[in-house]
């Protein structure tokens, strides 16, 4: 077992997924852990703000663990309401990117040319200001006496300001514009390495544009769009800055609990509780998606075979 270890260990293979994996635990699973570790601890008025979980006092090994975070967590109902309310404001924000940003991918991927690096550029120039900046433009946009409702009353459209600035819509305005390119960008590389000779294949048969694409561009697009979907709902989900610059103080959302939790309340253990969860909240679907997606792909193997 141990020369097949080596054998295993000396293939290239695994010295190329090896330095990412590497990085992965030692910058996200080691984190996590002591993020667990904290959420068992209970709150202490000291440095650090939270108990031990192991104590080496009197030479005695003690393990002592506090469920306070996670019993507070779930008997708690604004905590429930606000992981709700979270969920809702991501996946309201993913179906937005979905309708907005796919047909922005299929013409980038259809246009031939300097065009196409011209609107890739512009999908990617927002990413050279800062996040915090383009979100402060928002601001001078959305409130009352803004960009947008003094060019309306100027238009004669509206007679008094729209209540945009500090509500939900704003929040979704910001969250659609700050992730918009996370789902065009691998939209984008997948529709780009389409095969033409398919659709010319359909157009063959009989099939009409619309046809067409709903057989052959949209199942073969459902991998670059479930990639682009995960990459704006998971932090959608946990963003802070939005919501606490453009909404308003009935916007739940999780991040915004977790700064309180641990800046305003200085409860590391709850803020560490509400963290652990949202990550298993996030973390249940994707290993359902990879098993399915896995599932997939050895049927279809065994159908080829």
């Amino acid at each position: 077992m141990i020369q097949h270890l080596f054998t295993r260990l000396k293939q290239s293979d695994f010295w190329a997924v090896a330095p990412p994996f590497a990085w992965l635990v030692l910058f996200l699973l080691v984190p996590f852990l002591l993020v667990v570790k904290i959420s068992f601890a209970d709150l202490n008025f000291g440095i650090p703000p939270y108990t031990p979980l192991v104590d080496l006092s009197e030479k005695v090994l003690t393990f002592t663990v506090h469920l306070r975070s996670y019993a507070l967590l779930f008997s708690d109902s604004l905590y429930l309401i606000t992981y709700l309310s979270s969920i809702k404001m991501a996946a309201i924000t993913t179906i937005c990117c979905i309708l907005i940003g796919y047909p922005m991918a299929y013409y980038i991927a259809r246009t031939e040319g300097s065009l196409r690096h011209i609107l890739l550029l512009a999908v990617i120039l927002p990413f050279w200001t800062s996040l915090l900046l383009r979100v402060y433009a928002w601001v001078g946009i959305l409130r009352n006496d803004g960009l947008l409702n003094n060019f309306l009353m100027w238009l004669g459209v509206i007679n008094t300001p729209l209540e945009i600035y500090r509500t939900d819509l704003a929040v979704y305005i910001g969250l659609v514009y700050a992730y918009l390119p996370f789902f065009i960008l691998p939209l984008y590389a997948n529709l780009v390495k389409l095969d033409m000779r398919l659709l010319d294949a359909a157009y063959d048969l009989g099939a009409t544009p619309i046809r067409a694409f709903l057989a052959v561009t949209l199942p073969l697009s459902l991998p670059g769009v479930v990639a682009g979907s995960m990459l704006v709902f998971i932090p959608t989900v946990g963003e802070y800055v939005i919501p606490e610059m453009l909404g308003g103080a009935d916007t739940l959302m999780m991040g915004r609990v977790m700064w309180s939790e641990f800046f305003t309340n200085a409860d590391w253990p709850m803020a560490s509780a509400v963290t652990v969860i949202m990550v298993l909240i996030l973390l249940v679907p994707l290993v359902i998606l990879q098993i399915n997606q896995k599932r997939n792909y050895l049927s279809q193997a065994q159908g080829r075979n």
